[in-house]
């Protein structure tokens, strides 16, 4: 198992296959997927499983990064999710993270993702990382605006408003 990355209270690393009962765990609650947009995907192990395999190893083979597992050092429990998306929708690479309910509002989704810009920042060839949240959900944009980022945009996807935040990480000179 590759660490990416630590902080005070979290590990950051690459997910493997035994953290899909993790995975599901930290899926299930309704809330978690309210704005993702992936509600119901993640209802069985085996969907645990393939999203572990099919997206975030695949991620990690070909583009050398996805979404780390965010692991609670004082357990050792993955609560959840944090990092980097190759989007292509959008043609540029997305900062997200999901947690479980249980571990929500306690600064652990804006400290895993500090510690994943600050990761990029050094070891990342990455100019630009954007975030996409629902409008509705407060947590989210308080974690980007906390992560440094500014408002880019807005547009509709089906149900839901997005506003699209970004941070610039390096910036390159002629």
């Amino acid at each position: 198992m590759t660490v990416i990355t630590e902080t005070p209270r979290l590990i950051i690393r690459e997910f493997t296959l035994e953290d899909a009962p993790a995975v599901l765990h930290f899926n299930a609650p309704e809330q978690v997927s309210l704005y993702t947009g992936d509600a119901g995907m993640c209802t069985t192990l085996t969907d645990a499983e393939n999203i572990i395999t099919n997206i975030w190893l695949a991620e990690y083979q070909q583009y050398g990064f996805g979404r780390w597992a965010v692991v609670l050092k004082e357990t050792n429990t993955v609560i959840g999710f944090c990092g980097f998306k190759n989007e292509t929708r959008i043609n540029a690479v997305d900062i997200g993270y999901r947690l479980h309910p249980d571990y929500w509002g306690i600064g652990l989704a804006t400290e895993a993702n500090l510690a994943c810009i600050e990761y990029a920042k050094k070891h990342m060839d990455l100019s630009i990382v954007y975030a996409t949240v629902v409008d509705a959900n407060s947590g989210s944009i308080n974690v980007a605006t906390k992560l440094g980022m500014t408002y880019h945009s807005q547009y509709q996807d089906g149900e839901f408003t997005i506003n699209r935040y970004e941070i610039l990480l390096k910036t390159h000179t002629v």
